[in-house]
């Protein structure tokens, strides 16, 4: 089963934690300093918010997949959209470890397609001072491959 997931960036992070759990009428599954998620059943969405210095608005769209083998059927998918693939393994971000396919769609939106492995305690493993760091995890590598192709990383959030 596969799961939506959007992810907004926020100027407030304690006031939309507040809207957002009256809106879905639930706490967030997580919470943390700077990044709340709700894992909701109905609607059936992985919603996340984080204040970590990126533009506020949409940041990312998304599909949450169960295992391995959906992951790799959703890669089958991308590879026929003919857009720019970027391939991320075991990469940490979002307090989480996980397999992912970046693309962006025609007008630029990125789309995040991943299997989360593990939780971890950490944003991210980036270095803290850096600025690239306090964002979240879209790849900016994604412009640089060529159509069809994947680039492959082991990286932490860029």
């Amino acid at each position: 089963m596969k799961r939506m997931h959007i992810h907004v960036g926020v100027k407030n992070l304690k006031e939309s934690i507040s809207f957002y759990s009256k809106m879905f009428a639930t706490e967030p599954t997580t919470e943390k300093t700077d990044y709340a998620k709700w894992q909701l059943e109905d609607p059936k969405i992985n919603f996340a918010i984080s204040a970590r210095g990126a533009a506020e608005g949409l940041n990312h769209l998304g599909i949450q997949v169960e295992d391995a083998a959906e992951l790799s059927d959703m890669k089958t998918r991308l590879d026929t959209l003919q857009a720019d693939l970027v391939e991320e393994e075991g990469t940490a971000c979002c307090y989480a470890k996980s397999d992912k396919y970046w693309v962006n769609d025609p007008s630029g939106i990125p789309w995040e397609t991943f299997h989360t492995l593990d939780s971890i305690p950490v944003f991210n493993e980036a270095a803290v001072s850096t600025a690239e760091a306090s964002a979240c995890c879209v790849p900016s590598t994604t412009a640089s491959v060529s159509i069809g192709s994947i680039k492959k990383t082991t990286k932490s959030c860029s």
